[in-house]
């Protein structure tokens, strides 16, 4: 069994380092959702699904789907297990987020084409666009319309470059008119599955390579403007600035107190972008912009904790001769993986001599949108470090390789009337 995880695993690696090639950056990986890079990848994708023997199309909003039909006594039956991941990237990604998951899909689905020629229910692998929101100010667009959970507002949202989502679709050769038929009809969808690697320390910690995940931890995004006044650098006393910079700063040291103190709810805080105007070392900052993602394992302790710190924040901005504004940009409720999808995983991992770690997952991902619409399942495998986001990502072909066997043997086992009853 080892070797053909290693064979699977290295077969793995090659096409992560090929699709890592496809990039806007030179000498880093940056791959932004309805870009021309976003199309290259989307099309090696495509041609990798063919070549495995799946029926390929892609949707309105950009996704890729390869499609293997049911056995014929069974081409009646409308259930499909949909695997899949992400295939764009954050600003200097590493290589294996995302991405992997979608080659596991590929992978696994062409060895059960060779070996079953199909199965009972039909299997859709789907290489979503946008995952990250590195682009635009919103994530989870593709799974979002997959689900038939897609907000037409979105279609006026912006990038950072001043491209409306519309535009860009047009310009990526879609028509934004015609998202809704990108979506299963109820029903259709038996399970999502998602084959990721951890972003974590967790089974690194435990010594195994692979993990099951029990949920996906809630998170809210939003934006915040600080407005205060500009003035010379070396004129104005410290007693009578209106300085938006240190306004900010003392707002990051709310969030991050905050979040320590719900350490228990596994609850973390981050400011990862920033704005500043007039941007002159000589002078006072005006204002910032700058963003909040929030995250706990509870929906209820993380808006209460919203409420405490959008009060601290006001609190702040008064003490300072300050304005300061917030705005949601996204929401992600806490979703439960279901409990036989995690039970076939275990199984899976197990069989092939491994002990099945169960933990939650504090990122994101395309399943947080699919659980609108079937019961959802995550495959964790070990990354070095805990390390993602981050060109030093990196995942071992034998743990790549294993992750490929285990959802073999999870397709291979799967009863979509057991996800169905969850």
């Amino acid at each position: 069994m080892i070797e053909r995880a290693m064979a699977l695993g290295r077969e793995a690696e090659g096409m992560i380092r090929v699709l890592a090639t496809i990039s806007a950056e030179e000498g880093r990986l940056t791959r932004l959702y309805l870009t021309s890079e976003h199309r290259q990848a989307a099309d090696l994708v495509g041609r990798w699904m063919t070549e495995a023997g799946l029926e390929v199309s892609e949707d309105t909003l950009g996704t890729v789907r390869g499609r293997l039909a049911p056995l014929p006594a069974m081409r009646n039956a409308v259930q499909r297990l949909l695997i899949g991941s992400h295939i764009d990237t954050v600003i200097d990604a590493g290589a294996y987020d995302g991405t992997f998951g979608v080659i596991a899909g590929i992978l696994a689905t062409r060895e059960i084409i060779r070996k079953h020629g199909a199965m009972p229910f039909g299997i859709d692998v789907l290489a979503f666009g946008d995952e990250e929101g590195s682009r635009f100010p919103t994530t989870l667009l593709g799974s979002q319309s997959v689900a038939g959970r897609f907000d037409p507002a979105a279609l006026q949202i912006e990038s950072s470059d001043g491209v409306k989502l519309a535009d860009a679709l047009r310009l990526y050769g879609k028509d934004p008119d015609t998202i809704a038929p990108a979506a299963y009809e109820p029903g259709e969808a038996a399970a999502y599955v998602e084959v990721h690697i951890e972003q974590g320390p967790v089974l690194e910690e435990a010594g195994e390579g692979l993990g099951v995940v029990t949920a996906i931890a809630s998170q809210g995004r939003y934006s915040v403007t600080v407005v205060g006044e500009a003035g010379h650098a070396g004129t104005v006393p410290m007693a009578l600035r209106r300085d938006a910079f240190s306004a900010c700063a003392e707002m990051a040291l709310a969030l991050e107190s905050l979040a320590r103190s719900h350490a228990d709810d596994f609850m973390v805080g981050t400011i990862g972008k920033l704005n500043l105007s007039p941007g002159a070392s000589n002078v006072i900052p005006a204002r910032i912009v700058f963003t909040v993602d929030l995250r706990s394992q509870s929906d209820v302790r993380r808006v209460e904790a919203m409420n405490v710190l959008r009060a601290e924040f006001l609190a702040i901005a008064e003490r300072r001769g300050v304005s300061v504004w917030i705005e949601q940009t996204h929401e992600a409720k806490a979703e439960p993986c279901d409990p036989s999808l995690q039970a076939g995983f275990a199984a899976a991992i197990t069989a092939q001599g491994g002990k099945a770690i169960h933990l939650p997952s504090g990122a994101g991902h395309d399943a947080q949108s699919l659980a609108a619409l079937c019961p959802i399942g995550m495959l964790f495998v070990r990354c070095r470090g805990g390390i993602s986001h981050n060109p030093a990502e990196f995942t071992s072909i034998r743990d790549m390789g294993l992750a490929v066997t285990a959802l073999i043997d999870f397709i291979e086992k799967f009863d979509p009337a057991e996800a169905t009853r969850g």
